[in-house]
């Protein structure tokens, strides 16, 4: 443990794979956030094709039934994001811009087969307080292999990604909470990725799908914050599903039972298309 005048970072197993991916393949297409992280997940882990098909956001969203709006909303993207619209398939469309995306079900079932058996998807509903999420990830720290925490939350109950040097210390060492606020206000998928503890609370490291969120897509977030966001009180259910290897889900399994996890999956609001067999 640091001392009064000490801070200590720690990564996720496979935390530096995930982020030079990710650093790759910023930003998300519209719509497939949930796919954007379902593949840095699956690439984290070695997973990078399968059947001589490369395993991208696209072949996620496929697979996971995600389904694309016909348009894009305005106001629905961070500020300074164009959006992308170059998909490399056909995917479902949607007149509803609220309906569209990936549901919580077609991502775990995506990863689980395009896996093919070398990883499991647990989802959890919570309750998330700071310390189920401080759990959770020390579970997935002690894991042997790579490991993903793709987090489904509400950004409104957020920092803004470019917290200042100040307030990142203030929350660290007085446990401060005033931060920037939210960049956007919409039910979101990004990637936790590393945690900085510190004598009065622990920032989280978000991984998230568009570099103008953060720096180059990753920004800071405090637990509080963050177990808000998680549970989505104010608009459709959110959660979060580890990815982890075959051989370490029992062990994770066994730990988030003790911190009183739900392992269930939940309803996001999205609508979905059919998948292929």
């Amino acid at each position: 443990m640091p001392s009064l005048d000490q801070l200590e970072m720690t990564l996720l197993p496979g935390a530096r794979e995930l982020l030079a991916v990710h650093a790759r393949e910023l930003p998300q297409r519209d719509d497939l956030c949930g796919a954007f992280c379902g593949a840095l997940a699956l690439r984290a882990a070695g997973i990078g094709e399968r059947d001589g098909v490369p395993v991208d956001q696209d072949e996620v969203a496929l697979a996971a039934g995600s389904v694309v709006a016909g348009a894009r909303a305005a106001g629905v993207l961070p500020h300074g994001e164009p959006g992308r619209r170059d998909y490399r398939l056909a995917l479902p469309s949607i007149d509803d811009p609220d309906l569209s995306g990936t549901t919580a079900a077609g991502l775990l079932d995506a990863i689980v087969r395009l896996g093919a058996g070398a990883v499991v998807a647990i989802p959890y509903t919570g309750p998330w307080t700071a310390s189920t999420l401080g759990g959770l990830f020390d579970l997935g720290c002690a894991c042997e292999r790579p490991v993903t925490l793709v987090a489904n939350f509400a950004t409104r109950h957020l920092w803004g990604g470019h917290a200042s040097v100040e307030e990142l210390l203030a929350y660290l060492f007085d446990g401060a909470l005033d931060g920037p606020p939210p960049d956007w206000d919409v039910g979101h998928f990004a990637c936790v990725v590393a945690r900085v503890h510190g004598p009065a609370g622990n920032l989280y490291a978000v991984a998230d799908t568009y570099p103008a969120l953060g720096d180059g897509g990753v920004h800071m977030q405090p637990q509080e914050r963050l177990a808000k966001a998680l549970e989505r009180r104010d608009m459709p259910a959110g959660g979060m599903i580890v990815v982890v290897s075959s051989e370490d889900a029992a062990a994770v399994r066994a730990g988030a039972a003790a911190l009183g996890l739900s392992e269930s999956l939940w309803d996001n609001g999205t609508a979905t298309g059919e998948t292929p067999p």
